[in-house]
């Protein structure tokens, strides 16, 4: 798989809009030496504090990293969180629509992390507002008609209750639409191009599959029953597979070490929506994504993959 100058220009001219759960991702690295006396806990002496940007808003750094034309639409609070959100598209060439909302705080994860592991994940979240939503809907409707592709990064925060009219709309405006799923109830996907699930999500809403060929046939089932242009599923050590109404394709993954899997999703639909929004076929796009997830294990916390990377 090479990247030719020309696909790099193919790249640039694609127009996409993701739409989901936007977080920050913060990071507390520092060392510890000794446990609490207050606790059977240890304490970290904070040495350092990184913030970047998590959920759909990594989506949106990715997508921007590989060069095309990205714009974000999600909910964010009125504080310093959603300022911080802002301010790191902006740095990575996003373009925000994003709504705010000032009865929810921004989304955030914070890991604390001593000698490369992680000790605890705290999580400050809640469900965007009613009014919030039906704005951003409405915004949403109004950016279609100026990009190619969309993108749906679904965590399960509430930013995407209104997915199946998403879906709707971006197929009456005859765009491309990709979903990463969440949760087992995927009636609301109906329509999808792509749907990306890994293997836990897939089993939550298939079962667990005795074989490769059970898994073949509940997955194209699925397919099937929702009306999906594709299905493509990320296997980690095991690559992917994508199911079609032509075929099942398959590729292997990249052999490397794995140090962090975290946002590897994200960085998996957005070289496949990218590359899919520049021409290319859906198996040139699954090979693209495979390779970029394959790179991105190999960092830590959610992090990008250039088009200079993949080259």
């Amino acid at each position: 798989m090479t990247i030719e100058k020309a696909d790099r220009n193919q790249f640039s001219k694609t127009r996409l809009l993701v739409v989901g759960d936007v977080m920050l991702d913060r990071y507390w690295f520092g060392d510890t030496e000794r446990i609490s006396p207050e606790a059977p806990v240890p304490v970290v002496q904070v040495e350092k504090i990184d913030e970047r940007l998590g959920g759909a808003a990594n989506v949106a750094r990715n997508a921007s990293a590989l060069g095309a034309q990205t714009t974000i639409l999600g909910v964010v609070g009125e504080d310093e969180a959603g300022k911080r959100v802002e301010q790191l598209l902006l740095e990575s060439g996003v373009q925000s629509q994003l709504q705010t909302d000032g009865n929810v705080p921004t989304t955030v994860k914070l890991r604390v992390i001593a000698r490369q592991q992680q000790l605890i994940r705290l999580d400050f979240e809640e469900a965007p507002s009613q009014i919030s939503l039906d704005a951003k809907l409405k915004r949403f409707e109004s950016l279609l008609p100026h990009i190619d592709v969309v993108i749906l990064s679904d965590y399960g925060k509430g930013a995407l209750e209104q997915v199946s009219a998403m879906i709707e709309l971006a197929n009456a405006n005859k765009k491309l639409v990709l979903v990463d799923p969440k949760g087992d109830a995927y009636d609301k996907y109906k329509g999808a191009t792509v749907l990306t699930p890994n293997r836990s999500e897939l089993r939550q809403v298939v079962g667990q599959w005795s074989s490769e060929d059970d898994l073949i046939l509940r997955a194209h089932a699925l397919r099937k029953n929702l009306g999906l242009g594709a299905l493509l599923l990320t296997r980690s050590e095991e690559g992917m597979t994508l199911f079609t109404d032509k075929s099942t394709e398959y590729v292997r993954a990249q052999a490397r070490e794995v140090f962090d899997v975290s946002g590897a999703g994200d960085t998996v639909i957005a070289a496949l929506a990218v590359a899919m929004g520049a021409g290319w076929s859906l198996e040139r796009a699954m090979a693209l994504a495979n390779r970029a997830g394959g790179i991105v294990v190999g960092k830590l916390g959610t992090a990008t993959v250039s088009a200079e990377e993949l080259q």
